[in-house]
């Protein structure tokens, strides 16, 4: 295993917030690096000579601190021989990183008056449930955060924590073409948690994505939903797993889980908020038109998800892990809200149109470029008076500049 912190893409947007006024907040699945983020900012501040603290609240005890209110924290750091006046009067700034913010009763009382009253100190600070932090997080810190959503690993940092160190922007050849086809394989058949690239073993790599499902999805997410009957919810991941990709039916679900509709759209509602699912919706302009209401499904990670469905990974490409990826590294360039499907009453379908800076791009997904048909791409282009679209594949031959790898995406 490599214990080396290795720079995350995001940490760059991230830094630009440092030395503000602004609480940055990072959300994120556990175990997708969000405590290493933390680590690497705490080596750039000291190496700019700035004092920090770190902060973990899976210890209880500093928990107990921090829920004892704002003298409480002070008194702490004072403890800790901090000398909070001088840090003040000489206009400089103590950074407090405080890790699974989430734990603590009602952090936006603390967090609003350190923000409102003791400016010297910024806080950066992390959490493993949006749904958590923003049932948290009152009105009052409105316009104070900054937030950053953190995800697995794409595949440009994938192979950065490889240690491949190739140019993708550039041509390739025959020989690195193929080698990154198939890195990007392995990326798809283990998905991006840091963890589970960083390890060489298959064993331990889908036994360390099972303690993942075992650990962080299973327990967490129950204890956080109040979940009682434990089977069920565990037929339901597997149910959802096996759709990802796919229109997703409520009441389908709900019958083939032996579930109530409201309670598949509750778990529904903590998956998503826990970053382990994500439903995007129907592109549409005309509700007369276009099928509006049913949403795809799909999964954050792929490793993930195939160890839910298909009980280990797997050597050969399914198509709809596959769209599965291609989802996962357009969220993380482009943003989630940016990304929607198409589909119309004619069945026409399109996989992907992303909304980015006041253009929309159509964007077809197939493992083997050979496979992919103009029909449905015509009749969206037309429609929209769009000229561009891409094909995303891994296999076959590009035909034109609309063909593309997916880390040309």
């Amino acid at each position: 295993m490599n214990n080396k912190i290795i720079k995350r893409n995001i940490v760059d947007q991230i830094i630009k917030y440092i030395n503000t006024d602004n609480i940055i907040v990072l959300h994120g699945a556990r175990q997708v690096g969000k405590t290493y983020i933390i680590y690497y900012l705490q080596n750039f501040l000291k190496s700019k000579n700035e004092l920090n603290y770190f902060i973990d609240l899976e210890d209880g005890r500093m928990v107990e601190v921090l829920d004892d209110g704002i003298d409480s924290f002070l008194l702490f750091f004072k403890n800790q021989g901090f000398n909070l006046e001088k840090i003040k009067n000489q206009n400089k700034k103590l950074f407090v990183f405080i890790d699974e913010i989430q734990y603590l009763s009602n952090p936006s009382s603390l967090l609003k008056l350190l923000i409102d009253h003791h400016k010297y100190i910024q806080l950066i600070v992390s959490g493993s449930s949006s749904f958590n932090i923003k049932s948290k997080f009152s009105d009052s810190l409105v316009g104070r955060t900054v937030d950053f959503e953190i995800f697995n690993l794409s595949f440009n940092e994938f192979l950065k924590f490889k240690n491949i160190n190739y140019n993708l922007s550039n041509a390739l050849t025959d020989f690195h073409l193929h080698k990154i086809i198939k890195l990007y394989k392995e990326y798809i058949f283990f998905g991006g948690y840091p963890k589970i690239v960083l390890e060489d073993s298959i064993e331990k790599k889908e036994r360390y994505i099972q303690q993942i499902i075992d650990t962080y999805i299973k327990k967490d997410i129950r204890d956080l939903a109040n979940i009682k009957n434990i089977k069920k919810f565990n037929n339901l991941l597997r149910t959802l797993a096996e759709q990802s990709g796919q229109l997703l039916n409520i009441s389908t679900i709900a019958n083939a889980c032996s579930l109530a509709k409201q309670t598949v759209e509750d778990y529904l509602f903590i998956l998503e908020n826990t970053y382990i699912i994500k439903l995007i919706s129907p592109f549409s302009s005309s509700a007369k038109v276009e099928v509006v209401k049913t949403p795809k499904i799909f999964f954050f990670d792929t490793g993930l998800l195939q160890m839910l469905w298909l009980k280990n990974t797997q050597q050969n490409l399914i198509g709809n892990i596959f769209e599965t990826s291609i989802f996962t590294e357009l969220t993380k360039k482009y943003g989630s809200a940016n990304i929607n499907f198409w589909r119309n009453r004619n069945q026409n379908e399109i996989d992907f149109i992303l909304s980015y800076k006041n253009k929309i791009l159509p964007i077809e997904v197939k493992i083997n470029f050979n496979s992919f048909k103009t029909s449905s791409m015509s009749s969206f282009c037309n429609k929209y008076k769009v000229k561009q679209y891409k094909v995303v594949g891994l296999n076959g031959k590009k035909q034109n500049k609309n063909y593309i790898y997916p880390w040309e995406l």
